[in-house]
């Protein structure tokens, strides 16, 4: 049985750091593009960053450009994001994916790519 957990998330100050941390088990996903996802009180569940199976592209969306940074170890098949400079719009539930596709050519940003979700951690920035 496939399960993805996140870890990492709490509570933090604007400008403040964290990082998450998503370890899978029950198969190896060496060859899968995986991301992070963030979903807010309210909001649509939107794409934070992604990253190729092999480390090799990635992906961040506007706002998190030169704050965020996503990397991942196969050897661990575990995927990071570190998260600098903090804002209290970057509160939400953050969620990490792995792309249903193994060796897919592109980074979908879309939801509907994704095959396995971690159950979230909530990521507070308090101003």
């Amino acid at each position: 049985q496939v399960q993805l957990v996140e870890s990492g998330g709490g509570l933090v100050q604007a400008g403040g750091s964290l990082r998450l941390s998503c370890a899978a088990s029950g198969r190896t996903f060496s060859n899968h593009n995986m991301g992070w996802f963030r979903q807010a009180p309210g909001k649509d569940r939107e794409s934070v960053a992604i990253i190729s199976w092999n480390g090799g592209s990635t992906y961040y969306t506007d706002s998190v450009k030169g704050r965020f940074t996503i990397s991942r170890d196969n050897a661990k098949n575990t995927v990071y994001l570190q998260m600098n400079s903090l804002k209290p719009e970057d509160t939400a539930n953050y969620y990490c994916a792995v792309d249903a596709v193994g060796g897919r050519g592109y980074l979908s940003q879309k939801s509907y790519a994704y095959a396995y979700w971690g159950q979230g951690t909530q990521v507070t920035v308090s101003s």
